[in-house]
C-alpha cells in the first residue's frame, strides 16, 4: 500500500520518489490540510489525466447540445448524463456521448478524470437523459484491458469530435497502442438497477 500525502504532487514512499498520478486500489490519499485518510476504491489503476473544456466547448457546445437533448432530440446518440455530486448530494448534469457496440452500452470519458467520472463512480447510478424521458442506470467501471475494444468502437464512431483527447491515437491502432491510453481513459458499461 503507497500512502500519498498530497494529491497530484509526487511523494517519497519507501525511499523512491513516486509520482501520484497512477493510485491502485487500496492506496491511501491523506489529505494535506485536514489530515483525513481516504482509500481509493477503484478497480485498477485511477489516472490523474483530465483536460478541460475550452471557452466554446464550456459555453456554446456543450450548452447547445445538452439543450437540444432536453428537447428530445439526440445529437449523434447524445445523452444528458445526471449524476448526483459526491459531496453535495444535488444533480449534476453534462452532455455525453451513449455508445453502443455488441448489444451494450457504454460511457467513456475522451478528457479523463472528469466530475462525471468522480460522482459516478462514488454514487454508482445515475440518469441518461433525452427530453423527459430518464433512464435511470448503474455504471460499472471497465477494466483497462475491457476498454480497448470500446475505445476502438468510440474512436471510430466520435473521432472527429473527440480526437485531439486521444492523443492521437485511432481506431486503426493496435490493441498494444489503446492498452497504452486506456488508463486516462475512464469508461462504464451502463447497466440496469436492480
Amino acid at each position: 500500500m503507497r500512502v500519498y500525502s498530497r494529491v497530484g504532487r509526487p511523494v517519497l514512499i519507501a525511499g523512491r520518489l513516486l509520482g501520484s498520478d497512477r493510485r491502485l486500489a487500496g492506496d491511501v490519499i491523506v489529505h494535506p490540510s485536514c489530515g483525513l485518510a481516504v482509500a481509493v476504491a477503484t478497480l485498477g489503476c485511477v489516472s490523474d489525466h483530465y483536460k478541460a473544456p475550452g471557452w466554446f466547448t464550456r459555453n456554446v457546445f456543450n450548452p447547445t447540445v445538452a439543450l437540444l437533448t432536453r428537447q428530445g432530440i439526440s445529437v449523434l446518440g447524445s445523452r444528458v448524463l445526471a449524476v448526483k455530486g459526491r459531496t453535495s448530494g444535488q444533480w449534476r448534469t453534462t452532455p455525453v456521448n451513449l455508445l453502443t457496440f455488441d448489444g451494450r452500452r457504454y460511457l467513456v470519458a475522451p478528457r479523463g478524470e472528469t466530475q462525471w467520472v468522480r460522482n459516478l463512480r462514488a454514487a454508482g447510478t445515475g440518469e441518461l437523459r433525452v427530453g423527459r424521458r430518464p433512464e435511470s442506470f448503474r455504471g460499472r467501471e471497465l477494466t483497462d484491458d475491457e476498454k480497448i475494444p470500446v475505445l476502438r468502437a468510440y474512436l471510430k464512431r466520435w473521432k472527429a469530435e473527440v480526437g485531439i483527447f486521444f492523443e492521437g491515437t485511432g481506431p486503426d491502432f493496435s490493441d498494444d497502442q489503446l492498452r497504452a491510453i486506456a488508463p486516462k481513459h475512464p469508461a462504464f458499461e451502463v447497466l440496469p438497477v436492480g
